[in-house]
């Protein structure tokens, strides 16, 4: 086993003292773009080599969806207006979305209208493209479960990620109507929840056929500045009777005796809905984002047991280098010691970040390996 894998390992683990996986959130094509045209990248550097960034000690299964529901077939995407500087799109997840001609990443674009937003657009036009046994859903099983094999069998991490309940409910209704829904039309939510057990437990049940799952993944994205959208009461109404259900089938399925980790990924300020989660068997939450007030060094002293991944503020990237190793030597040695942490970057790191900078901060970091 690689250094990497055995510091993933670790990780799940969660060995105190333990060499740190070394990781980034997302290292975007707008900061590689600037650090190229700068001249401090060439367009053939290995990147991994570079920022001495470990090999993916994980492989994702896939099939249930990220930031959008898993439709089978997903619409076809089309122009619908050009708005001079910009287009109107109708996108895979069957939304109308506002974007910059030519652009489709790097920046939030407007959704301007969802797919449903009553009982008659959800079963007309949407329910049925999450049937579990759609023709063509499970293509290309056989290569999947080859790939999945082999990375088993070299100790990587195998996941099953799928998106969580809120994120999936935005993504059909619209990050500002869902929230309506949930009090006016309870039982079509409810009804969206059955949907997307059924599919999410027919995926997993397929692959399990073939693998055990060392963790399953929840993109959830609960929280925004603040704190959660909805209150404790409405996650445990709307979700938690899915997601418990799920977890417990999963349990059941598995081929072997391993511990399966139950990881939350959630936005925003995240400390208040810790304790709700663990109540539903999570064990592993990120990002932890610095500006909603996340401390990760706080959060490990309440809650020495949880796994944790993130934490570390992009916006000090851009303040120098005596502030990056202000944050590193407040967080790293203590987290080190405690186990059970990944750092990363809170989100992509930034367009404005110096490249110089980027690098002191992992040459930093691989102190800590």
């Amino acid at each position: 086993m690689d250094g990497g894998l055995e510091r993933m390992r670790d990780f799940y683990e969660h060995r105190p003292g333990a060499g740190i996986h070394q990781q980034e959130f997302w290292l975007a094509d707008f900061t590689l773009g600037r650090w190229k045209a700068e001249g401090s990248l060439r367009g053939d550097e290995d990147l991994r080599s570079l920022f001495g960034l470990d090999e993916d000690a994980k492989l994702l299964l896939g099939g249930l969806g990220w930031t959008e529901a898993a439709l089978h077939p997903a619409f076809e995407e089309e122009v619908l207006e050009d708005r001079g500087e910009h287009e109107l799109i109708l996108d895979r997840a069957g939304r109308k979305v506002l974007f910059f001609k030519g652009r489709r990443d790097g920046y939030m674009p407007e959704f301007v209208e969802h797919p449903v937003k009553d009982w008659r657009s959800w079963e007309e036009g949407i329910k049925w493209r999450l049937e579990p046994g759609a023709e063509g859903r499970f293509a290309g099983l056989d290569d999947l479960v080859a790939r999945a094999r082999a990375e088993a069998d070299r100790g990587s991490i195998i996941c099953q990620d799928l998106i969580g309940g809120c994120m999936f409910l935005r993504s059909l209704m619209g990050p500002v109507e869902w929230l309506y829904l949930l009090h006016d039309e309870s039982e079509l939510i409810h009804d969206c929840m059955r949907s997307w057990l059924a599919l999410a437990d027919r995926v997993c049940a397929e692959h399990q056929k073939y693998l055990s799952l060392d963790e399953l993944f929840i993109a959830e994205d609960l929280c925004f500045k603040s704190g959660p959208l909805i209150s404790p009461d409405m996650v445990r109404e709307f979700f938690f009777p899915y997601y418990t259900e799920l977890i417990a089938r999963v349990k059941a399925r598995q081929l072997d005796d391993r511990k399966l980790h139950i990881q939350v990924d959630t936005d925003g300020r995240a400390e208040s809905v810790i304790e709700l989660y663990l109540e539903m068997g999570m064990d592993y939450m990120s990002p932890f984002e610095v500006a909603a007030g996340s401390d990760v060094v706080a959060i490990r002293r309440r809650y020495p047991g949880l796994l944790m991944r993130g934490g570390f503020d992009k916006r000090i990237l851009s303040e120098g280098m005596e502030a990056i190793d202000r944050e590193v030597d407040r967080i790293m040695p203590f987290m080190k010691a405690e186990g059970g942490f990944i750092p990363s970057i809170d989100h992509a790191v930034p367009e404005e970040t110096p490249f110089e900078n980027y690098l002191h901060y992992r040459r930093r970091m691989l102190e800590f390996a």
